[in-house]
Parts: structure tokens; C-alpha cells; sequence
């Protein structure tokens, strides 16, 4: 039986700037770096976004961009900020993408890799009520 999600990976070309995006973005913390070592495939460094495991790894970043992407939830009241961080960063942040009454709000940016992240104010159930 599946549990839940243990962790999400991301192949990064630069783990220290992966890890600025990280720490920056959604404040996680590092609880793990291989440093010259490599256990798995390459490089690695592990983090925590709330109770998440959030691995980065080294290797060849995306090339093309797609749709496919994590969504984050967050509260209304931290849109601001995130979109502040976001900024300052200076990454990739797309449009917002056409939503009816009740769907909530998202933030969609690119990482440095070209990996599509998403911050989402909206629950599955606020969705499914909004779409009736």
C-alpha cells in the first residue's frame, strides 16, 4: 500500500545555486550534503520543505520547458511574499494562467534548470466545488 510521497528529485547542473533557490524560495532547510561522495548516481544534497524530502542531484538540466511541474501550497496572505522572493531571485515568472471564482491563486516560475514550479492558494476540494 502505498504511504505517501517519500521524496521528489531534481537533476541540477550547480548544487550550490539549487540550493540558494531552495533556501531562498521556500525556505528549506539542508539536513544533508554528499560533498565529494556519491552514494547514488552523483552528487546530492537533501532538503526539508515543511516535512518534505526535496533531493537535488547533479547532472544535465532540462533543456526544453513543459508544463509539467510541483505545486507547492501556500496561504492566501503569503502571496505577496512569495512573489517578492520569486523576483528577487530574478527567475522566470509566467503569467497567470486564465482561473474562475473559487479556484484560488498560482504562482508558476522557472528554476534555474527550467524545472516549473507552482505555488498554489487553492485546495483539490475549493477546486472541485468551483468546478461543479
Amino acid at each position: 500500500m502505498i504511504e505517501g510521497i517519500s521524496h521528489l528529485t531534481f537533476i541540477v547542473e550547480d548544487l550550490e545555486r539549487a540550493s540558494m533557490f531552495l533556501e531562498s524560495v521556500f525556505e528549506a532547510r539542508e539536513v544533508y550534503a554528499s560533498g565529494e561522495r556519491t552514494f547514488s548516481t552523483a552528487r546530492e544534497k537533501f532538503f526539508l520543505i515543511g516535512d518534505l524530502w526535496i533531493a537535488i542531484m547533479e547532472g544535465l538540466p532540462e533543456i526544453r520547458r513543459s508544463y509539467r511541474h510541483v505545486a507547492f501550497k501556500i496561504r492566501e496572505e503569503d502571496f505577496e511574499t512569495y512573489r517578492s522572493r520569486i523576483i528577487a531571485l530574478g527567475l522566470e515568472l509566467l503569467p497567470p494562467r486564465p482561473r474562475i471564482k473559487g479556484e484560488g491563486r498560482s504562482l508558476y516560475f522557472y528554476d534555474f534548470d527550467n524545472h516549473l514550479f507552482e505555488l498554489h492558494t487553492g485546495t483539490l476540494a475549493e477546486r472541485l466545488e468551483a468546478y461543479g
